[in-house]
């Protein structure tokens, strides 16, 4: 993963990560194993810094900085990062310790995630409120487009879901590979030591507007570290934050890193705007062109 990044930016991707994370970003990114690169803590960092260097190659061929950023969960380091309220290396400092903390809490009691198709936020609220009032525990966790919901929880829980799901009006469930039940109150012992990190992180007003996911609305300057600590445990509002920026006048939105997911959620949630993918340095150059050309 994001080979050519490291041979463009070895100053961040090789000296600074490597000194900073105490193991090798570059061999987990291009040696795997594949279970080690996708582990919480080593995916986290390695996601992170692999936006940051593709929106750092964007940057420099655009002349006009962005109106605003968001980032779904992990990403919004990267906004903020992006936006200048930290530096590459407190940031990736960041995310290893928020890493870390939710493989810990993931570790501590067994938890999934699954998506839930063709539903509202009002249903899924209703399903995962209904599973708790029986003693179960689950709750939504990722409002990510219109029709598509993420809930979170014990793993009986989730697993109660999926076989439920026609039952409860649900038109498709589907599992997540992921480590444990982020987004969700199962995530609170790992809030303390992301709230310490987060306390020894020197601040800076971005220079421009950052989407916060527990709110849906620009981040507060005096706000960003509660916001950060709180996401882990909160809802990611991405759907009302897309929709957000684009009535705020916001028409184009660029997805920035690895893969394309927030891509598709722009073209859900922000119809009608312009939605580009810069993936990789060959995307970077195109998307320059095109915005350039908008």
């Amino acid at each position: 993963m994001g080979a050519e990044l490291f041979d463009a930016r070895p100053d961040l991707l090789i000296s600074q990560a490597d000194e900073v994370l105490g193991w090798s970003l570059r061999d987990v990114c291009l040696d795997g194993p594949i279970e080690l690169l996708t582990s919480t803590d080593r995916a986290q960092p390695a996601l992170f810094a692999l936006a940051y260097v593709l929106f750092e190659a964007l940057s420099e061929r655009l002349d006009a900085i962005p109106s605003a950023a968001a980032g779904h969960s992990l990403g919004e380091y990267t906004a903020f990062a992006a936006g200048g309220a930290f530096s590459f290396e407190d940031g990736l400092r960041l995310v290893s310790s928020r890493g870390t903390a939710m493989a810990a809490a993931a570790a501590a009691e067994p938890s999934a995630m699954a998506a839930l198709l063709g539903v509202d936020e009002e249903l899924a609220e209703s399903i995962a409120a209904g599973r708790r009032e029986e003693g179960g525990r689950l709750w939504v966790a990722n409002l990510n487009a219109p029709g598509q919901v993420v809930l979170a929880g014990a793993t009986g829980d989730i697993e109660w879901l999926i076989d439920s799901a026609s039952d409860l009006g649900v038109r498709r469930a589907v599992a997540l590979n992921v480590a444990g039940a982020f987004h969700s109150p199962l995530m609170e012992s790992a809030v303390g030591p992301l709230d310490s990190a987060l306390a020894a992180t020197v601040l800076h007003e971005p220079r421009f507007a950052v989407w916060a996911n527990v709110s849906g609305l620009p981040a507060a300057f005096d706000e960003v570290r509660d916001l950060l600590a709180r996401q882990v445990v909160s809802p990611v509002r991405f759907s009302a934050t897309l929709s957000g920026m684009a009535g705020s006048g916001i028409d184009t939105f660029i997805h920035v890193g690895p893969g394309d997911v927030t891509a598709g959620m722009a073209k859900r949630a922000a119809r009608g705007t312009t939605v580009l993918t810069a993936n990789d340095l060959d995307s970077v150059a195109r998307v320059a062109e095109q915005v350039t050309g908008l």
